[in-house]
């Protein structure tokens, strides 16, 4: 794959400054594939990667991605190794152990083309670099990208966001998969944007929760980032939250937070409320993080003046877009939307090809 050429990007509308494009985040990049005496590999069948005699992950990078590919995803704050394996899934299940019969049928196996990324709609892209891995899988030959927006641009109807002249067949079979991923993970940066716009001026920042797509969360998350909205615990083990079957089990709220306090000590611990009792309670436990559950605008502020900035505050249920700016305008820190991830919309993008002599 050559090196991209971003010079068309010059005066294209809706394209941010690179200061206002979501910025890397220090996520951990975990290690895939087989134990340690299963004799290496990243797990996607390029033959890279591989584990120490400890059985730690060795460099992520060392995968079966273009190298500049895998740098830029790695600066995204994305693991290289992940985002192949969910390539590798996304391809073979589309063949099923087979080929793509239609485009074999009908495309002479020495055709290049030329295919545009071309959005249908206005929105905020995310994921350009995951559909170029998609396509690293399947190109069997060496592909040219051109790349004429970045992640978290905004983007308008008939704007090219990724050129690639490659093996037509190739191209052919990767489209959908490519699409896919694509489309969804820039649905959700453009829900997203609609949020952190509503938001603009407060001190709020939306950010998402744990009802991601299985085996996507990282590439999910990293769409919200693009949407300029922050994550949430990336998994159950990074962080605390204190919920209200776990307040059940324990026989309180102030219960529930000093049994995780106690027994993990260094994590940060977010507890749900539902009333501003308990607001109190969980303030001189010492809590964190207030997850004010369900509360009006006007509670809201009410809880906002009784923390006075000893812990931070966090919104969740009863949200939507019409009211979200109420509630950011009482000087909570979060807004929890897990809408942004679950629910979110595909940006309509396709690929037009140009066929050439």
């Amino acid at each position: 794959m050559t090196a991209a050429d971003r010079s068309d990007r010059q005066g294209s509308p809706g394209v941010p400054d690179a200061q206002d494009r979501p910025q890397p985040v220090g996520l951990p990049l975990p290690s895939f594939g087989p134990p340690a005496d299963a004799g290496g590999g990243c797990g996607c069948g390029c033959g890279a990667g591989g584990y120490d005699e400890d059985g730690y992950g060795l460099d992520p990078l060392e995968c079966g991605l273009d190298p500049d590919l895998a740098a830029l995803l790695a600066e995204a704050g994305l693991d290289p190794v992940l985002v192949e394996e969910v390539a590798h899934v996304a391809i073979e299940e589309d063949l099923d152990h087979g080929v793509d019969v239609t485009t074999v049928a009908t495309v002479p196996e020495d055709a290049l083309s030329t295919g545009d990324f071309t959005s249908r709609e206005h929105g905020t892209v995310a994921g350009l670099r995951i559909a170029e891995a998609v396509l690293s899988v399947v190109c069997t030959d060496a592909f040219e990208v051109e790349r004429h927006v970045e992640d978290g641009d905004r983007v308008a109807p008939g704007q090219k966001l990724l050129t690639v002249r490659a093996r037509t067949r190739d191209l052919l079979t990767a489209e959908r998969s490519a699409l896919n991923l694509l489309c969804h993970l820039s649905g959700i940066a453009t829900a997203t944007r609609a949020w952190a716009d509503a938001l603009e001026g407060t001190r709020a920042r939306v950010r998402d929760t744990r009802k991601t797509t299985p085996g996507l969360r990282a590439l999910e998350k990293y769409a919200v980032r693009c949407g300029g909205g922050v994550n949430h615990r990336m998994s159950l083990s990074d962080a605390a939250l204190v919920k209200d079957n776990h307040v059940v089990a324990a026989g309180g709220v102030a219960e529930a937070f000093a049994r995780v306090r106690t027994e993990f000590p260094d994590v940060d611990i977010e507890v749900e409320v539902d009333t501003l009792h308990q607001v109190r309670e969980v303030l001189d436990a010492g809590a964190d993080l207030i997850l004010l559950d369900n509360f009006t605008p006007a509670e809201t502020a009410e809880a906002v003046t009784l923390v006075a900035g000893r812990a931070r505050l966090e919104s969740s249920g009863r949200l939507t877009l019409a009211n979200a700016r109420a509630y950011a305008e009482t000087g909570v820190d979060f807004l929890a939307v897990g809408a942004l991830t679950h629910s979110a919309a595909v940006l309509d993008i396709g690929l037009d090809l140009r066929a050439e002599a």
